[in-house]
């Protein structure tokens, strides 16, 4: 195998010690000599090329770590899925400088009418410069993310995926599907939904297998937009799963029930779409000459765990959900910025001892949660009169303040507080983009770095320069003396006592250099 070309220096220890966090697990063999294995190609190979584990690869890469990026599909996909980009993941791609390339890309639209497509607005004095919703192609965002990881220096592999593996205490041994054997520290399965990397490790997914499915596709249509809006308004009242969206000329996007659940391996047809319309609306509006078809169902299903020894979980293979609320693709781009600063660490060898654990223990929760809120929606979508009922009534309780803007909240993932400990509300959530001495917060954190924001003038991150950088900023929007940011933008530390920073530096960041 050729050996892979970077933008930046490899990590400069190619000595793997074990972690000290990883103990006895299930799946990790003992070490043998050095001789009976390959030696170490790269620091991370990650099983997927999607939004997660491309935005994955470019925060790994931010620190050095040498990565692979292994893809099964030979090119992008050929079908224009449009996603929408939800205001914490536009956050995350103004902390890395991405934002202005996804904008070029999207379409803005006004934030609301997410939580089960309620007809509701967001609610008032959102604290976020983004708030909005950028609606974007799937495969767009996928080729930004990866021109962003390759250019940085992430190698991605096509028409290869991950066959089997062993992991022991020194790396992971992975097989492709071709026979090849690659060797690397760390194996992170961001391979979907039916995740070989998931099954290949043992992990359980329990949950609820799809009980509904939902017909999407993009085609022409035979009939004038009018007709179609009006039948679209009269459905639409009781039947939020149908829909017929203008889709640049003379194509629709078009959403319709299935009849049943079948095997999602096999796209539907054209006819099956025009059967389902004929139903629902009475008319299958004369459609015609489809780009893509597809369906998906309302399966829900969590990863019991997100690591088990020197492979982990990210993105779809750890947690599916139904569409609705528009939270699969947010969720998995957020779970690769969580996870990629902390692998780093580990790579890199400053790592305090707990810290790969955090991942699992910050992310699980808070895809449990999205489950949760994407089963209340399913069952408002449904056209029974008891949640129709319960729709009614919560149509009227989000008239309430509060009630909207928690939510709204649940949805744009700006709500999530990690468990730092006991201190002020905003330990643990994310600080927004205020305004800094030098800008913006958000352009401080474009080389995934940790942030010390200090009014005070006084403090300093010592022996922690090389992974945390010092804004001394008295006239920083801010409401409290000093705050610690961790390189995801969550706030890890407030207070103006040095020791107390210094506990707080080694918390997350290890010990000082030197």
């Amino acid at each position: 195998m050729d050996s892979p070309q970077f933008t930046t220096e490899p990590s400069p220890n190619d000595t793997v010690e074990r972690d000290s966090t990883e103990g006895d697990v299930p799946g990790l063999r003992s070490s043998v000599s050095g001789t009976d294995r390959e030696p170490l190609t790269f620091d991370v190979i990650i099983a997927g090329c999607g939004p997660t584990g491309a935005m994955l690869a470019a925060e790994l890469r931010l620190h050095g770590v040498r990565v692979l990026v292994l893809e099964k599909e030979t090119e992008p996909a050929s079908f224009v899925r449009i996603v929408g980009l939800h205001m914490r993941s536009l956050e995350l791609m103004a902390m890395r400088g991405l934002l202005d390339r996804m904008r070029e890309h999207g379409r803005q639209r006004p934030a609301g009418a997410f939580f089960a497509a309620i007809d509701k607005p967001a609610p008032r004095g959102l604290d976020s410069a983004h708030a909005y919703l950028l609606g974007i192609p799937q495969p767009v965002i996928v080729r930004l993310l990866e021109d962003h990881a390759t250019q940085l220096g992430a190698q991605v592999r096509r028409g290869c995926s991950v066959a089997d593996f062993e992991q022991d205490d020194e790396g992971v041994t992975v097989e492709l599907t071709d026979g090849e054997q690659l060797r690397a520290r760390y194996l992170v399965g961001c391979d979907g939904g039916r995740s070989t990397v998931r099954k290949r490790l043992g992990v359980g997914f329990p949950g609820e297998p799809s009980r509904t499915e939902t017909l999407m596709g993009e085609m022409e249509v035979g009939v004038p937009h009018e007709e179609i809006a009006a039948k679209v308004t009269e459905i639409g009242e009781t039947n939020k799963r149908f829909w017929l969206r203008p889709f640049g000329e003379g194509t629709y996007s078009v959403v319709v029930p299935a009849a049943g659940v079948s095997d999602r391996a096999e796209p539907p047809t054209l006819e099956d779409f025009r059967q389902q319309l004929r139903a629902i609306a009475g008319t299958d509006f004369g459609v015609h000459s489809p780009r893509w078809l597809s369906r998906f169902g309302d399966a829900t299903r969590l990863a019991e765990r997100y690591r088990i020894g020197r492979v982990l979980l990210a993105g779809d293979a750890a947690h599916i959900h139904p569409p609705t609320g528009g939270q699969g693709l947010n969720l998995g781009v957020q779970d690769a910025f969580n996870l990629g600063w902390k692998l780093a660490a580990q790579v890199r060898g400053w790592a305090p001892e707990s810290l790969l654990d955090t991942y699992q223990a910050e992310r699980h929760p808070v895809a449990e949660d999205v489950l949760n809120n994407t089963r209340a929606q399913m069952e408002l979508h449904s056209t029974e009169p008891g949640p129709q009922a319960v729709r009614r009534l919560l149509t009227e309780l989000m008239d309430f303040d509060e009630v909207n803007r928690c939510l709204f909240e649940k949805i744009t993932a700006i709500g999530i507080r990690y468990d730092f400990g006991e201190g002020p509300d905003l330990l643990g959530r994310r600080l927004p983009d205020i305004d800094v001495i030098e800008g913006r917060l958000y352009g401080l954190l474009h080389r995934g770095r940790g942030l010390l924001l200090d009014r005070t003038e006084h403090l300093t991150v010592g022996g922690w320069s090389d992974r945390v950088d010092h804004l001394a900023d008295p006239t920083a929007a801010l409401d409290a003396p000093c705050v610690l940011l961790r390189p995801d933008g969550h706030v890890a530390w407030i207070g103006d006592d040095q020791q107390d920073l210094d506990d707080h530096l080694s918390r997350w960041f290890g010990k000082p250099a030197g």
